[in-house]
């Protein structure tokens, strides 16, 4: 059988200023991309961390986090012919799908 690498199908932003370290994220995330960081912020929490790879762009990260503006979740979008994105993110092909 052949390995084919999947592409990640989203891409998370966390704001460390916003985010309290209650690690609801963490434990809702389905595919276990979403950890607590050994630094503190400012406010003395350890935050959480985005693995870098493998979101799914489901949102449920989104959905469980107490704290508004401290997830932002960006789901990757197919792009048809003359189709211009609805927000410029930074990352090709994407369009925010959800941010506390």
């Amino acid at each position: 059988m052949m390995n084919v690498e999947k592409r990640d199908r989203g891409l998370l932003r966390i704001d460390v200023d916003e985010c309290k370290g209650c690690g609801l994220c963490v434990e809702a995330c389905p595919p276990k991309v979403i950890g607590m960081s050994v630094r503190l912020n400012h406010f003395g929490y350890r935050t959480a961390e985005y693995a870098g790879a493998g979101c799914t762009g489901c949102g449920i990260c989104f959905m469980a986090c107490p704290e508004p503006g401290a997830i932002t979740v960006l789901r990757a979008a197919t792009r048809k012919a003359g189709q211009v994105p609805m927000i410029d993110t930074g990352m090709e092909g994407a369009t925010q799908c959800a941010s506390n």
